[in-house]
C-alpha cells in the first residue's frame, strides 16, 4: 500500500526535515487546540443552519510520510445524479436516524472508505455552503492521522479512486486558479479551483478546500469566493 500512498500524495517534495518543519505544525496540537476554539464558535454561530442542512461531508485531513494533506474521493461514474465522476469528500444525505452532522459523516465516510472513525478525531463542525441544487452540506473537519496506518477499502459503487493533495501542495499560488461566473452579461461570483494533482478540485469541494486552508493556515491562503452582495 505503500507506493500507491506516495503516488497518490501530490506535492510531497524530499526537502529536508528543518524545511518541512513549519508545514507538519498544520497539524500540531496547538493548531488543533486553535482550530477546535475556533469551531466551537463558529457552530454555535450557524446552529440553525446545521439543524437544516440535508447533507453532511467529512474533511478528511491526514499525514502522509509525515506530510500534512487533505483526502479526496472520486466518485463513481456510474452513479446516478449530479455529482457523478466528481472530485468530493466522503459524505452524503443527513438519515433521520443519523443524531447530527457529525454522526452522518462518520457514517457515510464508513459507507464509502470501510474506515470506522470515532468522534474524537473530529475537530468540529465549519460553516454549512449550498450545492449546486441550493441544498445546505455541512463541511465536518477531522484529523485521520497517518494514512499509512489506515486500510482503506473504497467501495467501488460509489468511489472510483482515493488520493490526497499535501497542504503545502495547495497553498502555492501556481496551483490556485479561480473562475469568474457572469449571469445575463453582469458579473456573478468567483469560485476556487485547484487544478493541479490527479484530479481537478472545483465546485463545492474546492470552495470547503478553501475555507479549511483558511483555517489552517490563517494569512496563508486568502479566499477567493465572492458571491456579489453577501459575505
Amino acid at each position: 500500500m505503500l507506493p500507491t500512498l506516495r503516488h497518490l500524495c501530490q506535492g510531497v517534495s524530499s526537502t529536508s526535515l528543518a524545511n518541512t518543519a513549519p508545514v507538519r505544525r498544520y497539524l500540531s496540537w496547538e493548531n488543533e487546540q486553535r482550530c477546535r476554539r475556533l469551531l466551537e464558535g463558529s457552530a454555535r454561530q450557524y446552529r440553525k443552519k446545521q439543524e437544516a442542512a440535508s447533507a453532511a461531508v467529512l474533511v478528511s485531513l491526514c499525514s502522509v510520510a509525515g506530510e500534512p494533506a487533505i483526502l479526496y474521493t472520486l466518485r463513481s461514474s456510474t452513479l446516478s445524479g449530479l455529482h457523478k465522476g466528481d472530485v468530493s469528500f466522503p459524505g452524503g444525505k443527513r438519515e433521520a436516524s443519523d443524531r447530527d452532522v457529525i454522526t452522518t459523516a462518520l457514517r457515510e465516510t464508513q459507507e464509502e472508505l470501510g474506515v470506522q472513525l470515532g468522534e474524537d478525531c473530529v475537530w468540529g463542525i465549519m460553516r454549512p455552503v449550498p450545492d449546486r441544487t441550493k441544498k445546505l452540506v455541512v463541511p465536518v473537519l477531522a484529523n485521520l492521522g497517518p494514512l499509512e496506518q489506515l486500510v482503506l477499502k473504497p467501495n467501488a459503487q460509489e468511489v472510483e479512486s482515493v488520493f490526497t493533495l499535501s497542504i503545502s501542495h495547495l497553498l502555492q499560488e501556481e496551483n490556485q486558479r479561480y473562475t469568474h461566473y457572469c449571469h445575463n452579461g453582469t458579473y456573478s461570483y468567483t469560485l476556487p479551483v485547484f487544478p493541479r494533482g490527479p484530479h481537478r478540485v472545483w465546485g463545492l469541494t474546492a470552495i470547503i478546500t478553501e475555507l479549511t486552508l483558511d483555517l489552517l493556515a490563517p494569512g496563508k491562503y486568502h479566499i477567493k469566493t465572492h458571491v456579489q452582495g453577501k459575505v
